[in-house]
């Protein structure tokens, strides 16, 4: 492991703890895949509130529209085996939608939800759980109906999770196997991962985080009963915990073929449509592809009721990143990029090579906020770790016996003046002086000043 990516990964570890506190998410996993092996994993908070249940890196989520480059890497694989075209009309293998507008449908279309398919139906209020979600038959029934082909097809980017549905069942006809086996066998047994399946498992049901609700409508979060989804598993069932899916990713790196070849690896990661008005976020066969600052990078994202997740998998360093939350407003994709955006900070110059620095960091904090003092690239910085890229704007700082001074960063951060340090007879800093000359304690010794009350 290099230096900077040990710099990068002990302050994502503060960082990320910081931020499952500052955020009132309950719980908080992640892992990162990196030198071709689990380089940092973690969990912070909890996953069952009510009782008092501490998350671990064991605990299982709901991973949800993560199903869907499970269902792309399992129609590549039939491509492979030759079951499969990705030209073929789908009908041809879902001889129930036969004549139907989405039989006409391409393999392909709906993996690049280019298929103009409804997104979710009519009426998709389980995703509220209000109703169940469709067996096969109901979704049979919303997949022969003409309002599913709501624009024609390659007109455009159009997110689909009855698309998605549908390839569940094409992959089912192709293979002669249930999709939730077929994956099972393929792609989680093939890679030996106990910690990922294609649904919701009763018998493990004391392994999963639980789910909350949002802070949007209310004040306090409650916990959100897990569902099956039946026939959309294909489109959002998986569970998985974040050790084993930045595993999973890593299948999905150049040079590994324990899943696909790189020519189907490169179909499936080549973006076909953008999806978002900065022109950055794109879409291949499965996969969700755009840019975290100047990485290209692929991966997906999931919401399911009470989870949020992200995995974010750069091919170009063979890093791989996946943060779940179990909160439905969850931050997991600002949690994911975070270790990109440090890692970018600490590599964005010449690494300095100065000794003892290492006794100026720490998170430091006054009545105004919290200040982080950290040490990338061999270089010191200041940053405020409450905003949601860790390394945007930070102050560079220069060590001159017990103060640091600015030289880097907004203008309105008291640029070449001085943080002021003491120390204990321990080496350990006791005070800050700012940049601003307000004082700072380290912040498992700070306290509200005597004028400040706070309301009982």
């Amino acid at each position: 492991m290099t230096e900077s990516l040990t710099e990068a990964l002990a302050y994502y570890d503060s960082w990320l703890a910081f931020n499952q506190r500052y955020q009132r998410v309950p719980g908080i996993q992640v892992a990162v895949y990196a030198d071709d092996a689990i380089a940092f994993s973690a969990a912070y908070g909890m996953a069952d509130v009510e009782n008092g249940v501490p998350l671990t890196e064991q605990h299982l989520f709901r991973i949800a529209s993560h199903s869907k480059t499970f269902t792309g890497t399992a129609v590549l694989q039939l491509v492979e085996q030759g079951r499969l075209r990705l030209d073929d009309k789908v009908e041809q293998h879902v001889t129930e939608i036969v004549g139907t507008p989405l039989g006409q449908r391409t393999v392909r279309e709906l993996l690049a939800h280019a298929g103009g398919v409804t997104r979710d139906g009519l009426d998709a209020d389980w995703w509220q759980l209000s109703t169940s979600f469709p067996d096969r038959d109901e979704l049979l029934e919303v997949l022969r109906q003409e309002s599913s082909a709501v624009i024609p097809e390659n007109d455009r980017f159009k997110y689909s999770n009855i698309g998605y549905g549908l390839l569940g069942l094409v992959i089912e006809a192709a293979s002669g196997t249930p999709y939730n086996a077929y994956v099972q066998t393929a792609i989680v047994d093939k890679l030996g991962l106990a910690g990922l399946g294609p649904e919701l498992d009763p018998a493990r049901l004391t392994e999963y985080a639980a789910g909350y609700s949002a802070l949007s409508y209310a004040d306090q979060r409650v916990p959100i009963e897990h569902i099956d989804t039946r026939a959309l598993a294909s489109a959002t069932g998986f569970f998985g915990n974040a050790r084993d899916l930045v595993t999973y990713f890593s299948a999905h790196l150049p040079g590994d073929d324990r899943l696909l070849s790189d020519k189907s690896k490169r179909e499936m990661q080549h973006p076909l449509w953008t999806t978002g008005a900065d022109g950055k976020a794109r879409y291949g066969l499965g996969l969700a592809v755009t840019k975290v600052g100047d990485r290209d990078v692929f991966g997906h994202g999931g919401g399911y009721p009470g989870h949020i997740t992200r995995t974010l998998v750069d091919p170009e360093r063979r890093i791989v990143v996946s943060a779940l939350t179990n909160a439905i407003d969850g931050p997991a994709s600002q949690l994911a990029e975070g270790v990109l955006r440090l890692l970018d900070l600490a590599d964005s110059k010449d690494r300095a090579e100065e000794a003892g620095l290492g006794r100026f960091t720490g998170r430091f904090a006054n009545l105004w906020g919290v200040t982080d003092f950290v040490l990338l690239g061999g270089r010191l910085y200041a940053t405020d770790p409450s905003g949601p890229n860790p390394a945007e704007e930070p102050q560079e700082l220069e060590a001159d016996g017990d103060t640091l001074r600015v030289t880097g960063g907004n203008g309105y951060g008291s640029y070449g003046e001085s943080y002021r340090f003491t120390f204990d007879a321990n080496g350990a800093a006791e005070t800050v002086r700012g940049s601003s000359g307000l004082s700072m304690r380290p912040i498992g010794a700070f306290t509200l000043p005597e004028r400040v009350t706070v309301a009982q």
